[in-house]
């Protein structure tokens, strides 16, 4: 048979060999630390035989998909160790989420508290260290039935009688069996570190008519160290939490009045917001990008044009009426640009045309997943289309992952990962647009760019935009902590639907290929990122109050009053504190509120037109003339707008 790998390369082995065989072919290395696979998009069990071409993904800790499968696995031990502890209990159902999993158990009466946890994460290492393999096979549904129901589970029974004969396996490790479709690690013994986080109530389906269950969150590893490191992680993410920053720092704020999910900017939000703006603003300028503005809502029309209604309705707000017609609030920018793309004609010449808008977008997300500023519902996002010919296609896209790069170097973003999303083909016509061919045409257009660029990147299926291959951004705060910031998005269907054109050097009308790009993602993510990455301390060009000016008394508040004004003269944003209060405390709620400098001013200063300069987080630098100041500060500034 002939498996393809990722690279394109194909292989040939004889029927039935496994994928960690096929790993081990490929590299010792590589045989150690694989954890699981997909075959044709579907995930396999890597001791499972493969017996017919075709492409083969193998995926190790560093991926998404092997953390999915090493956490899935450890679920099923902790729900073992539970079953040791609590014979009696009631299993339902435990996946892999974000940052490890959870198993939701109906415990019959009994209770599970923080005092368990050692004893439970003890039997799960003695049970890890008992190397047993996971082992998927099918059963019969009325096999599954028989077994669950002589175990007085409901739970399962419910679940099995939803499925049907060919739909269901087992998943069965040492003495432990469990319904389960399948994504395991090959053995227990790949588990080194495990840590139950807490336990929280849960209703069975998330229906609170049905019983209430108990939820078991945990978290495991291939080593000890990054354990410890995760629980550090933790530590010092209470620390940076852009919800505490945000009230702390007076940037943002929710309100019950106004709604879930839709933050109201204080004014140092909005000074923040500003800044990033005329960032981005200037940067696109240079680019080559021009500005458009477009409305936030759109008739019922446009949005089933653009595909949007059907494939993006659940994360619509319903519609509104005016004057008999159906309209929404604006989920994304993008048919607004393609309409105005369409607004004058144009010619080969006009390409690349980029359009820019920081646009605000609305997407109705369900309550239980809003979170801070990392999940709204009103967000504003940095935003562009570029349409341009199949030949610019390669320098156009390469320019918006050229931008990505700069803005991680100006944030101090060392570590992300490009994420290439890649359609479902088995999903055609559902999920994605059903034209097979551009599918593969566009994705080996994408592949190609990254090749080239020489950049980190992964290759997933069934997650690219509806219309396009997509490039999905996920970076890494200073502690580590994973965010999904931008997006850099082929779209080779809109410009058909639109009926957009331009005319080539033949004089003949020809459809233009689209990138949708958000390098900045949006106003809310971004500045929680922010927050997160750099504990509150904004760096100065950034920071939305760079200095702030202290009197020792009110007998120098004219001096310190004159200095505020200086500063706002040289483009510096100066804060005067004229509080009734000692310098310590001045000082002290400066370094609060994280102000970048501080200029402490009395009789010297005042005689000398001089100030006393304090730097945030490392105290006294020493004193200078004002003008002195101003140069050094202006020095400083890593970013200049």
């Amino acid at each position: 048979m002939n498996i393809t790998l990722p690279d394109g390369s194909v292989r040939s082995f004889e029927r039935g060999t496994t994928a960690l065989e096929i790993a081990k072919s490929i590299s010792e290395g590589l045989a150690r630390n694989v954890l699981t696979g997909k075959f044709n998009n579907q995930v396999i069990e890597l001791a499972d035989p493969i017996t017919e071409d075709g492409s083969l993904h193998l995926y190790t800790w560093e991926s998404r998909e092997g953390k999915t499968a090493f956490w899935h696995s450890s679920a099923h031990v902790l729900a073992q160790a539970i079953e040791f502890f609590y014979p009696n209990v009631n299993l339902t159902i435990g996946p892999a989420i974000e940052n490890g999993f959870y198993y939701d158990i109906d415990l019959g009466g009994e209770t599970i508290s923080d005092k368990d946890f050692k004893r439970i994460e003890e039997k799960m290492l003695e049970l890890a260290r008992e190397k047993a393999e996971f082992r998927k096979s099918a059963i019969s549904k009325a096999d599954a039935l028989a077994y669950y129901q002589e175990r007085n589970n409901p739970f399962k029974v419910e679940l099995i009688e939803n499925l049907n004969d060919g739909e269901i396996t087992f998943c069965t490790h040492s003495n432990f069996t469990d319904l389960c479709r399948g994504g395991h690690i090959p053995n227990t013994g790949y588990i080194k570190a495990v840590k139950v986080m807490s336990i929280a109530g849960a209703y069975w389906r998330g229906n609170e008519k049905n019983p209430q269950l108990t939820r078991v969150y945990g978290i495991s590893f291939p080593k000890q160290s990054e354990l410890a490191e995760y629980l550090n992680m933790l530590e010092e993410a209470k620390k940076r939490d852009h919800r505490k920053l945000g009230k702390e720092l007076e940037i943002f704020t929710f309100d019950e009045d106004i709604g879930p999910g839709l933050p109201l900017w204080l004014p140092n939000g909005g000074a923040i917001i500003e800044i990033l703006e005329s960032f981005a603003k200037k940067t696109e300028a240079e680019g080559g990008y021009v500005r458009v503005k477009s409305p936030h809502i759109g008739r019922e029309s446009l949005y089933i044009k653009s595909g949007h209604l059907p494939y993006y309705k659940d994360s619509m707000f319903p519609p509104m009426d005016v004057d008999g017609d159906k309209y929404y609030l604006k989920a994304m920018n993008c048919p607004h640009h393609h309409k105005i793309f369409a607004a004058v004609p144009k010619s080969y010449r006009d390409l690349p045309l980029r359009y820019a808008e920081y646009g605000t977008c609305y997407r109705y997300e369900q309550s239980g997943e809003l979170f801070g500023l990392m999940r709204v519902r009103c967000l504003q996002m940095n935003d562009a289309h570029i349409y341009c010919t199949e030949a610019q296609f390669e320098d156009e896209f390469r320019k918006v992952n050229d931008l990505y790069l700069k803005y991680f170097q100006v944030f101090g973003i060392d570590k992300y990962v490009m994420r290439f999303s890649k359609h479902d083909p088995a999903k055609l016509g559902e999920k994605y647009i059903n034209s097979p061919e551009l599918w593969i045409k566009t994705e080996d257009m994408v592949r190609k760019v990254l090749i080239n660029l020489g950049v980190n990147y992964v290759e997933v299926e069934d997650e690219a935009a509806f219309y396009g291959p997509k490039i999905d951004i996920q970076i890494y705060s200073a502690i580590g902590r994973e965010f999904t910031l931008a997006t850099n998005q082929v779209d080779f269907a809109q410009a058909e639907r639109f009926d957009l054109h331009f005319t080539n050097e033949k004089n003949e009308k020809e459809r233009p290929l689209i990138i949708h790009r958000a390098p900045l993602g949006t106003h809310e993510r971004f500045i929680g990122f922010l927050l997160e990455h750099y504990a509150g301390n904004l760096p100065s060009w950034l920071s939305p109050k760079q200095v702030t000016v202290l009197p020792i008394s009110d007998k120098y508040v004219p001096y310190a009053q004159k200095l505020v004004e200086l500063m706002k003269k040289a483009d510096i944003r100066a804060l005067f504190d004229d509080r009734n209060e000692k310098i310590g405390k001045k000082i002290r709620d400066a370094e609060l509120k994280k102000i970048p400098f501080m200029l402490v001013v009395g009789e010297h200063e005042m005689q000398e037109d001089s100030v006393s300069v304090r730097k945030h987080g490392e105290g006294d630098i020493g004193k200078m003339s004002t003008e002195e100041f101003i140069n050094f500060f202006n020095n400083q500034l890593t970013v200049k707008i």
